[in-house]
């Protein structure tokens, strides 16, 4: 791993710290990542709702409030339908329990994953449109939609489209998309989920109810408590936690610590989670986020709709129980692929830059995840493919400096479809197309990365010293979460360290831990999970990359530094 160091003008982080009143080496963090002005750095500190921009300034957002506020004026019939991941899930629980809300009755729809694969089908169009529906919203899925909107609109169907995925060149007939991707929109937080999107529909739809006394004689509903499914989505779908998302994932994970909602109190249960504990963007990407993901991969997507929707603790937790089950089940089913996808790229690792990995029975509902461990282990873009009855369906996901969606798109022509974006994709193929889709994306990947591309980078933020850890400096550093994509968690280095290690056994199977007792601190822990094949580093001092946070035990609160890296001392 090569640790790329920061060059921190020191003048420069003073003078932040001491206009806005920072802590110094939370000022460190902040010009090191590019926000040198009081101005940048004010402007990503602002966890203000008020400071969300103007839903209006999202291309299409006008006509699609006039429609849907025509629709729930007339009580025509809307349906609502969503793709079956996190983020489709919540996108489309926000959206109905928003118009529950305000009158209307909306029908959802959550396609299932095996039978019907992502996205908008004709027949589910069809269906929805016999079933008297008169505008249709799609959540997290659409943009590519051509034929089935086009289907829809012969159908008598207006079509409203939110998502975020990579905008195609031709667009679908809907009466409004709203995507920050797509050409001349305005919102400048480009990388928001479909949660984001659904959020700013939500308020443009409130704001004019409002300006047309819709809430003169009913209950104006309050847009912060839908937060929760906001925060859940953008953390799962692995988005940048800048701009509008940090503001309302900040305010979201209050929502989730409240755990007012039937749905999410239950899920914090299942998850280990008192049921008013704070909730950490790192819990809801590990615990809370995959049991909603768990049904959808394995079964049907619908049980976490009808969780976040419950209007009872009692039937929340008897959804919440089979969530618990099927995530249990996906992770068996995880880990045997694994063992197999781990098994392929490690013959292939010597000569590619780029993984197409497959095999019949790969079930097509982890395999995200299971791309996700290899690109971890081989920091190499990987393309996994489950095979049935002659047709692949795969997840791809990527590392920096490679753009998934346009290396797919140049193997387009052996692929019945897909879509995504930079970092993760989704695609369709047909088995004999395999081996020519893996000589072709190998091929792309092999002109666009170069062997510097696939050495994984630990980017330090700051290098300190024993003396500046202490709770004040970590407490500060924590106020610049939540963190995640874009907003990692503060990296720091201590050099020259002189440590008494000891092996940690792992709780179950894989490498054991290696913890640390500092000489120069022995007030601090410091662990590196499944590090113990390190051990023989620590004979001497070393220098040590790592992330500080605290543990409690027994009531005890003491501060712990969880090793990303450790290398013998220069």
């Amino acid at each position: 791993m090569r640790w790329l160091m920061p060059e921190v003008p020191q003048e420069q982080a003073a003078s932040l710290a001491a206009e806005l009143g920072l802590h110094p080496l939370s000022a460190r963090v902040l010009v090191h990542r590019g926000l040198r002005t009081p101005e940048a750095a004010s402007a990503f500190l602002s966890d203000r709702l008020a400071d969300l921009p103007d839903p209006f300034r999202m291309k299409g957002m006008a006509a699609a409030v006039e429609r849907l506020f025509r629709a729930i004026r007339e009580k025509e019939r809307i349906t609502l339908y969503g793709d079956y991941d996190v983020d489709g899930v919540c996108s489309t629980s926000l959206v109905c329990l928003f118009l529950r809300e305000l009158g209307a009755k909306p029908a959802t729809y959550i396609p299932h994953r095996l039978d019907e694969g992502y996205g908008l089908n004709l027949q589910a169009v069809e269906k929805i449109a016999s079933d008297g529906t008169r505008v249709l919203v799609t959540l997290d899925c659409g943009v590519t939609s051509v034929a089935e909107i086009s289907r829809a609109k012969e159908l008598g169907l207006d079509v409203v489209v939110v998502d975020h995925h990579t905008v195609p060149p031709t667009l679908p007939p809907a009466v409004a998309v709203l995507n920050p991707h797509q050409p001349g929109c305005e919102y400048p937080t480009k990388h928001l989920c479909a949660a984001g999107v659904a959020f700013n529909l939500c308020m443009g739809l409130r704001k004019k109810l409002r300006e047309d006394g819709w809430f003169a004689t009913r209950k104006e509903p309050n847009l912060k408590a839908l937060l929760d499914l906001v925060a859940m989505a953008t953390v799962a779908d692995v988005v940048p936690l800048t701009g509008a998302n940090r503001i309302l994932v900040h305010h979201g994970l209050q929502e989730l610590s409240a755990g007012r909602r039937y749905g999410v109190r239950a899920l914090k249960e299942v998850a280990g989670l008192e049921a008013d504990s704070p909730v950490t963007a790192g819990q809801v990407g590990f615990r809370l986020g995959p049991r909603i993901n768990a049904a959808g991969r394995l079964h049907d997507a619908s049980l976490g709709l009808q969780l976040l929707c419950s209007e009872s603790l009692d039937s929340a937790r008897s959804l919440a129980q089979v969530l618990d089950r099927a995530n249990a089940e996906r992770q068996g089913i995880e880990s045997s692929i694994l063992t197999e996808a781990l098994a392929q790229a490690q013959e292939r690792a010597e000569h590619v830059r780029g993984f197409v990995l497959y095999a019949d029975g790969w079930h097509p509902g982890v395999i995200g995840i299971v791309a996700s461990r290899v690109v971890e282990r081989f920091h190499r873009p990987t393309v996994m493919i489950g095979v049935k009855d002659g047709v692949g369906k795969g997840s791809a996901r990527s590392i920096e400096g490679f753009h998934l969606y346009d290396a797919l798109s140049g193997c387009a022509d052996l692929l019945a479809r897909f879509g995504g974006h930079k970092h993760a994709a989704g695609l369709t193929v047909e088995a004999k197309h395999l081996p020519a889709l893996r000589e072709s994306f190998e091929r792309i990947a092999r002109q666009r990365l170069t062997p510097e591309d696939l050495i994984p980078r630990c980017k330090v933020d700051a290098v300190v010293g024993v003396n500046e850890l202490d709770e004040r400096a970590v407490e500060a550093l924590q106020r610049l979460g939540p963190f995640g994509q874009g907003n990692p968690e503060p990296v720091l280095v201590l050099r020259h360290q002189v440590a008494r290690p000891r092996v940690l056994p792992p709780k179950s199977g894989g490498a054991g831990h290696l913890k640390l007792a500092l000489v120069d601190a022995p007030s601090v822990d410091a662990i590196g999970f499944g590090m113990a094949d390190r051990l023989a580093l620590t004979e001497g001092p070393v220098d040590l990359a790592f992330q500080a946070g605290f543990d409690t035990f027994r009531g005890q609160r003491r501060l712990s530094l969880k090793l990303k890296d450790l290398r013998v001392a220069a």
